[in-house]
């Protein structure tokens, strides 16, 4: 009896000592930096935490007044009826390839055009440099609303001359995409490559190396963070958009992700567990691309670093 009471008493002031220490450590400061990481994270998580818990769970349980916050079982009649090819609002995967052959060809396209732009207003001299940057980046402060009717009626009187549709075409709609991309585009990388110091570039056109040569052997090398940052960018305005999606395409074999969500949405029928599960399926490739380059980011950003 006596040795069990010796170790109760050691235990409780093992838990006294540790109480003491936490008491202490948390201070005034710390506590507020704790509480509004915590609100962030909390704000931040929780929807998609309720997006993808709401997929699984069933038109009751996701329709009813009160709030269920883990599913009693983890259906996958969602995700079942968003590939289903006898179903109205099945064949999900023919939009997945669709908003990927629109993402894909905008991020790579607006990555060489914006590098070959940028680079020519940040080492280039030539008349008008500083009014023609701006000019471009005026036009990104234009609503998507203001554009789309005047870029539609210039695609379609070149469609006209040259021969193509331009309703219904994954090609113009990536042209779309890229005349609002790449303005902020060409901004970043302009920004970023002034900040590369010009003289490693003039010692390796001195060495004989041609223009072209330094920007593929230099200067991308060093600026891998912003083309990164500017093929994520370009890649998640693709793959999000809506509106131009919407006034281009009208097959429901071109829809993107954006359109048949909203089909889907507007069923006569209310199926808001097949949304969930579809809005999941858009959002985690974009999360997954961003954790992946992650580690790539900060690889390139080290790589950046002049050595004396």
């Amino acid at each position: 009896m006596a040795d069990a009471q010796k170790q109760q008493t050691r235990s409780q002031g093992k838990q006294l000592n540790i109480l003491d220490r936490t008491a202490r450590w948390i201070t005034l400061p710390r506590f507020i930096f704790a509480a509004t990481l915590f609100f962030f994270l909390t704000s931040i998580l929780f929807p998609f935490y309720w997006m993808i818990s709401s997929s699984f769970k069933s038109r009751a349980e996701i329709s009813g007044r009160e709030p269920v916050y883990i599913p009693s079982e983890w259906r996958l009649d969602a995700y079942q009826a968003l590939f289903d090819p006898e179903s109205p609002i099945g064949r999900f995967g023919t939009n997945i390839v669709n908003s990927v052959k629109v993402a894909i060809p905008t991020a790579l396209i607006a990555v060489i055009l914006s590098t070959l732009g940028a680079y020519a207003v940040a080492r280039l001299k030539f008349r008008g440099k500083d009014v023609l940057l701006n000019s471009i980046l005026m036009v990104y402060l234009f609503p998507g609303v203001l554009l789309i009717i005047p870029l539609f009626a210039m695609l379609a009187q070149i469609g006209a001359k040259l021969g193509f549709n331009v309703q219904d075409n994954l090609a113009v709609l990536v042209v779309t995409y890229l005349a609002t991309t790449l303005p902020v585009a060409l901004y970043m990388l302009a920004n970023y490559f002034r900040t590369i110091p010009a003289e490693i570039e003039q010692a390796a056109l001195i060495d004989g190396c041609s223009r072209m040569g330094v920007i593929w052997r230099i200067t991308l090398p060093l600026a891998v963070p912003a083309l990164v940052s500017v093929a994520i960018y370009t890649f998640m305005i693709a793959w999000n958009e809506f509106l131009y999606a919407l006034v281009f395409l009208n097959s429901r074999e071109l829809f993107t992700m954006p359109i048949k969500i909203n089909t889907i949405y507007n069923e006569p029928q209310s199926i808001p567990h097949v949304v969930m599960a579809a809005s999941t399926l858009m959002t985690l490739p974009v999360v997954f691309l961003f954790l992946a380059l992650e580690r790539f980011l900060t690889e390139g950003l080290s790589a950046g670093s002049v050595k004396g």
